[in-house]
């Protein structure tokens, strides 16, 4: 089980976006920042997260991308505009990688742990047994898992998730709440 209060500048924090960062949009995507919201607190909560972990890393799984409903470049637009707002508040996004495969076996799409490793070879100092997977579905808690990290679950679109559950460490019901948690140093 993971101590929050342990947590410090070694360890690394993984994000979802979708449901986790912003409002997810149902069964569809998010195609420009015009429809990107951010939930009420995360800025803030991103704010208490930087200066208690060291990387802070996004993955998201974005198949409107693999499906040709937006581009690579929409994408950045969105992930540029974020991060601008994130750092306005005083948070940080270190690094953002996304998997636009339409297969779900691709190694790079959640569960599987392909973008966590590929923040570790651009991130060497990552050390998954010190890391926090922050996410909304029970694919994201299998990736944190898969990679061998703790695991949190925000209950902000799947309030009915039954716990305990072996893939979920800890839940919470936003990000907001789960940064009151953190012991500021």
């Amino acid at each position: 089980m993971i101590d929050l209060q342990q947590i410090n500048t070694d360890w690394t924090l993984f994000l979802d976006r979708d449901g986790v960062l912003n409002v997810e949009k149902a069964d569809s995507y998010i195609f420009h920042y015009g429809e990107f919201t951010f939930y009420e607190g995360v800025t803030e909560a991103l704010r208490r997260c930087a200066a208690v972990f060291g990387p802070i890393v996004v993955v998201t799984n974005q198949r409107g991308v693999g499906k040709g409903m937006m581009t690579t470049a929409d994408l950045q637009e969105i992930h540029t505009k974020m991060v601008a707002e994130i750092v306005l508040a005083g948070g940080r996004i270190d690094r953002i990688y996304y998997a636009d495969s339409l297969d779900n076996a691709h190694p790079l799409r959640k569960p599987q742990p392909g973008m966590a490793h590929a923040a570790k070879q651009d991130l060497p100092a990552i050390d998954f047994s010190r890391s926090v997977m922050i996410g909304n579905n029970l694919s994201d808690m299998e990736f944190g898992r898969n990679a061998g990290m703790y695991t949190i679950f925000l209950r902000t679109t799947n309030p009915e998730q039954p716990l305990p559950h072996p893939a979920i460490d800890l839940a919470f019901n936003s990000l907001a709440d789960f940064a009151k948690h953190l012991r500021l140093p």
